[in-house]
């Protein structure tokens, strides 16, 4: 009887334990054989990165010579909000002309700011309507009034559209 008890007892602490185990997810770009800080200034071009590297992330809005190789970590603990415990992005720039490696930068999760969103709408104004034009604003619409369109090709007897 001891033993069944003392059983369950390790078996609900296991199992409690292990519900509030993180939950690790990893996104974006994953260095497997080579790491973009490996990557040599002077020396490496586009091809050579692409060959090293794979596709970047993405590229820069305003200049296709900046490429971006992005990744993060999340943890989540049960039910709750998802945090970011990682981020690494690696900006490397090209010469326009040489097409050669002219700086490669590393930004961590330090270097991010957070930004404040403004969840406000901006209200746009239509056609507000005054309430004497709300009331009489079917008058005249044909509403009420019989068809004229009966016996019209295409119509058929009885149709209301």
């Amino acid at each position: 009887m001891f033993r069944r008890a003392a059983f369950a007892a390790v078996a609900l602490g296991l199992l409690t334990t292990a519900a509030c185990a993180p939950i690790t997810t990893y996104s974006g770009f994953q260095a497997i054989e080579s790491d973009p800080k490996d990557v040599a200034i002077g020396t490496d071009t586009k091809s050579t990165v692409r060959a090293k590297l794979g596709s970047p992330s993405t590229t820069s809005t305003f200049d296709p010579n900046v490429w971006f190789y992005m990744n993060q970590i999340k943890q989540r603990v049960a039910f709750r909000k998802p945090q970011v415990t990682a981020r690494n992005v690696t900006a490397i720039t090209f010469n326009k002309d040489t097409e050669v490696v002219e700086s490669v930068n590393l930004y961590t999760l330090k270097d991010g700011k957070v930004i404040a969103y403004n969840n406000r709408e901006t209200p746009t104004r239509g056609r507000e309507m005054t309430v004497l034009e709300q009331l009489l604003g079917s008058v005249g619409r044909g509403g009420m009034l019989p068809r004229d369109d009966e016996g019209v090709p295409g119509t058929r007897p009885g149709d209301r559209r």
